[in-house]
């Protein structure tokens, strides 16, 4: 049980700060916590398709090749993911009235993400050891809170491309707020998988610099928030302020 609870506090305490950024109007809590348990139902169906596409990787691979292991933890596991924390965002919050300022994607995004962290580390953590426990809690949810925290970027500009009628940019952005966490996810998971000390040495010190850059963005987002509006003000092309 304790362990339990250890693999659940990181999540909760991720969401609970991450809530408490939205300075202008917090988001229902009703709603969080839809997001957050279709998060959680999310694991489901990344499973099924991520055995699918791993044997399907299998079947031109070696599971030991360099080749197997890049395509798996970029496509079969990170894509897979993002895709289906994108979707439970989507889902619960795309036509809600209250997703009316940009920070609130941020916050869906993420609520999400943390939702899927929490049940996999329940999972991890069963058929693991408080190591386990602790290593995940300082490593593994915090870079599913940062994905989270990079798709609800885009998410939040497809929402306002809706609101404008810009089908394209809408699609464009839905893309990026999977392809670009997805990324992220990818390099975390490759580090760790290949056997290397100069990868593991580069995991180490990209883990340092995405946590701070994350923190900092999600400041600077929140500080910036506005609300969506529904007409073009000023052309920007998507992802221009990511890396700032």
């Amino acid at each position: 049980m304790f362990l339990i609870v250890l693999a659940l506090l990181p999540a909760i305490a991720l969401a609970v700060w991450i809530y408490r950024q939205d300075k202008i109007e917090r988001e229902p809590k009703k709603l969080l916590w839809k997001i957050f348990f279709l998060g959680v139902l999310s694991v489901i169906p990344t499973i099924i398709l991520e055995l699918i596409l791993g044997d399907v990787v299998g079947l031109f691979f070696e599971e030991t090749s360099v080749a197997y292991i890049v395509l798996d933890n970029f496509i079969c596991v990170a894509v897979v993911e993002e895709y289906w924390k994108m979707k439970a965002a989507k889902k619960a919050a795309w036509k809600d009235p209250t997703f009316n300022y940009k920070f609130d994607a941020i916050v869906y995004c993420v609520t999400s993400a943390l939702g899927f962290a929490a049940i996999e580390n329940v999972i991890y953590v069963m058929d693991g050891s408080l190591d386990t426990a602790i290593s995940r809690m300082l490593l593994s949810v915090p870079s599913h809170a940062i994905d989270g925290v990079i798709m609800g970027y885009f998410f939040g500009m497809a929402k306002e491309a809706d609101l404008r009628g810009d089908k394209k940019r809408r699609k464009q952005c839905l893309r990026r707020s999977v392809l670009v966490p997805a990324i992220e996810h990818g390099i975390y998971d490759t580090s760790l998988s290949l056997d290397s000390d100069w990868l593991m040495l580069f995991f180490l010190l990209f883990v340092i610099v995405i946590d701070i850059w994350a923190y900092r963005f999600v400041k600077k987002q929140a500080r910036q928030d506005r609300e969506l509006v529904h007409r073009e003000t000023e052309p920007m092309q998507p992802g221009t302020e990511i890396l700032s």
